[in-house]
Parts: C-alpha cells; structure tokens; sequence
C-alpha cells in the first residue's frame, strides 16, 4: 500500500500520513456502499436534509479547529477562520431548494392519465476534492449528492488528508451512517479502479486539466457521468467608467487571497488606458501592505503556497515574465525563503506570448495590461484555453451584459469576482472542463430523468 504524506507548507514538517487503500478495499467499500443507497434514498427527504443540516451545523461548531488544520496543512492564515461560511452557505441553500428542484415535473394530471418526469439518485457518487478549497469545494456536491438520495464517497488531496476525516467524523455525528457517507485515503490508481471498473455511477474532480484527463480517460467507456473543474486562467477588464478604489480592492484581493490559490482567483487584468497609470499605482500599494508570514500568526495576512513545488511554477513564471521585459513591482519581502514562502508580485509590460498571461500560474502573481477600449479587452479575455470566471469592473450593467454575452466563460461577474453563488451554476468551458455544480442544476446533474405515462382509463 502506498504511504500519503501531508507536508506542511509552514515548516515543511509532516503534518500527516495515512496508508491508502488497496484498489481492492476500495472496490468492496463502495459495494457495500451502493447495498446502502436503496434505503437511504428510501428515506423522507426532509429526514436526509435534516441530516445534512446537522452535520453541517457540528462542522460550524470546530471553526477553530478547521482554521488551524487548513493553516497547518496548506498554509492558509488563521485570521480568515477557515471556510464555514460558504460551506454554510452553500449547504443551507442547496437544503432551501431540494424540494422544489427535486419534485416531479407534472406534464398531465387528468381522469385518464399521469404524465410526469421525476428524478431519481444516480447511486455512488464519488468526489475527488482539492487541497486550495478542501470544505467548500468538496460539499458543494456532497451536500446535493446526500439529500437527492445518493450515496457519497470522498477522496481527497494528500495536500489535505485530515480535512476529509474532519468532513466524514461530522457527518458520522450527526446520524449519517458510513455506509452512505464516508471518506477514503486513495492513490491515483485506485480512482482509476473504481472508475473504469463501473464501481461509482458519478465522478466529481477538481484539480489539474492533466488529472481531468486522466479521469475521463478511466471513465472511456463506462458511460458514467463525469463533472470536471479544472484549470483556470480569469481575467478582470477594468473599464473607463470603473469606480477604481473598489476595483483596485476587489480585483487585488481577488489576486492574492489564499496566496492567489483560488480556482477562480483573478490572474491577469485589463485596465483602460484612461485608468491604467492610477490604477497600477494603487494596486502596487495595496499588494506592498500585505503582509507575508506564518499563517498561525494572526498578523499574517498572506501565508506561504501549500506546497514549495506550486511556488517553484509562480517563481519560473515571474523569472520568464521579466526575462522576456516584464517589470515587477514587489521587491522581494523579508518573509521570502526562496521556497513556499512567496512574495506576491504585481507585473507590467507584460504581453500574450508569455506563461504568466497564458498558463495557470495559480499562486500570488497578477499581470496588467493596458487596452483602449472594449473590444480589445474582449479580444484578450477570450485569448485562453480557459474558462471559469471573468470580472467586469464598470458603472453600467448594460455594457457589462453586453461584454459578457460575448466572453467564453461560466460566470460574469460585475464590481466583484472571487465568489461562488450557491444559487447560480457553477461551471466552466474550454480546458477548464465541464460540468453543472450548485444551483438547481446541481440537482438535476445528481439525477437522472425517469418519465412516466401512466394511463387511468382504457
């Protein structure tokens, strides 16, 4: 069995190792699973949102707790207090919104005849998590999974291998029994297994576009539904009638926040050449007041990367970048080991022919380039394999709704970025992969259509 290690991205020490499963163990495990899904989709929906609600209320009661074990596990500060409040949010309105998105679409009920459309639990769903999000992403389908009537196995990243017990010792509290929730130390091969194998019914991944290929790949075949949020490139356009304090805020908090780690985090901005130079200047002032440190001390307000191997990728595209006649602006902070520990870095002069604007670079790096209106700025938001998110900073919603119906994306945002509405669909196109999660077609996709007709009178 291979041995999962946890190296804590503050010291490098080792912060956790658990074996994982043989491809064997997992393969029963899940058997065992679907015996239970039956009478747990049996169950009142009410009960199973009750239960779900209860798990999650437990996890909003060890915040402490989830803070420390995120800050030791993949360097986020303490003083942002984990991430119960989107996991909380998401969860309570994926539960407001079950009975409705999950009651059957009536077409006809006559004397003669019942015509409807009902949904129906896939089974075995299987959630490969990442470590930049661990709580959220991970129950933003576990939560609808559950209370549809599925049963739901998690496997999360070796970067975050006690956040899945914590997750799983919850839920397990609060009534849900390990036969329909439950979370699994598991290698690649071992998902692999479980996939090409027809064990599971559904596939949530989160992660690299090269790890979703690697799924679909397994699934080749099998016919199971496979959801994928992979890599992520998101451009913020700020526009000439930008109010520019809010944007500077926004767009640089959506940059740097978890040490630019985010799935939707902003990696390149295109700023008006009539707000360029003030906007540059403030932005290089708000990244120099951050401060780099141990994500323990509640001083800290930018921690180091989760592992120094993703800070080696933010430091050869810095280097590339200027190498290629990129300006930094950052000078290089105290708390800057050369390893995890990296200094966020704002660059101008930058162009698309460099990784830095075109490869996910996915850590505290934002290049700003100048455009001169609209359809420049469209040009270049478009010019990416990727597609998850796209920021628009402007006083007019007009404008905005007509530049977005024109970006490639699965999310437009206006004077905010960085967030996911739980009522919205969370989605992405291109490279960045394909899927439905949130929302009541995060139902929908955790179901499956069976019709009836059902006649009254010959």
């Amino acid at each position: 069995m291979k041995e999962l290690t946890c190296i804590s991205p503050i010291d490098g020490a080792v912060v956790a190792k658990r074996q994982s499963a043989t491809p064997e163990a997992a393969i029963a495990k899940v058997a065992a699973m679907r015996k239970a899904q039956k009478a747990w989709a049996a169950r009142p929906l009410a009960e199973r949102v009750a239960l779900v609600r209860k798990a999650t209320e437990i996890i909003g009661g060890q915040t402490e707790r989830m803070a420390r074990e995120l800050a030791l596990q993949m360097g986020r500060p303490i003083r942002y207090g984990g991430e119960f409040r989107g996991f909380n949010e998401r969860v309570s309105y994926m539960c407001d919104i079950a009975e409705a998105s999950l009651k059957p679409m009536v077409i006809e009920d006559s004397p003669t005849a019942l015509r409807q459309i009902a949904r129906e639990p896939l089974g075995v769903v299987l959630v490969i998590a990442p470590w930049n999000y661990p709580y959220m992403t991970a129950v933003n389908t576990i939560a609808p999974a559950l209370v549809a009537g599925n049963v739901v196995l998690l496997k999360h990243s070796e970067q975050t291998l006690m956040v899945g017990e914590h997750m799983a010792e919850a839920f397990h509290a609060a009534g849900i029994p390990a036969d329909v929730f439950d979370n699994i130390f598991l290698d690649h091969a071992g998902s692999a297994a479980l996939i090409s194998g027809r064990h599971v019914n559904f596939v949530n991944f989160t992660g690299s576009v090269k790890g979703g290929a690697a799924i679909e790949q397994a699934a080749a075949g099998t016919f199971i539904n496979v959801a994928t949020e992979l890599g992520g490139k998101d451009p913020a356009y700020i526009r000439h009638d930008a109010n520019l304090d809010a944007a500077v805020d926004g767009a640089m908090d959506g940059a740097m926040f978890n040490a630019g780690q985010c799935c939707c985090g902003i990696e390149r901005i295109y700023v008006h050449e009539s707000l360029y130079d003030a906007f540059v200047e403030k932005a290089v002032a708000w990244v120099k007041a951050l401060k780099l440190g141990n994500p323990l001390d509640q001083d800290t307000t930018i921690g180091p990367m989760a592992n120094i191997r993703f800070a080696r990728t933010v430091r050869e595209h810095i280097a590339e970048a200027v190498a290629q006649g990129a300006i930094a602006h950052i000078p290089t902070m105290p708390a800057d080991d050369g390893g995890a520990y990296v200094t966020p870095q704002i660059l101008t002069n930058v162009t698309h022919a460099m990784k830095v604007m075109r490869e996910e670079t996915f850590g505290p790096v934002v290049g700003i380039m100048k455009v001169k209106d609209d359809e420049e700025a469209i040009a270049l938001m478009n010019d990416s394999d990727f597609g998850l998110t796209a920021s628009l900073w402007t006083e007019d919603t007009k404008a905005a709704e007509a530049i977005g119906a024109r970006l490639e994306t699965g999310t437009v945002f206006q004077n905010r970025c960085d967030y996911l509405d739980p009522a919205l669909c969370w989605t992405g196109c291109k490279d960045t992969g394909r899927g439905a999660g949130l929302s009541v077609l995060g139902y929908l996709a955790l179901t499956r259509p069976k019709s009836y007709h059902l006649k009254r009178q010959l």
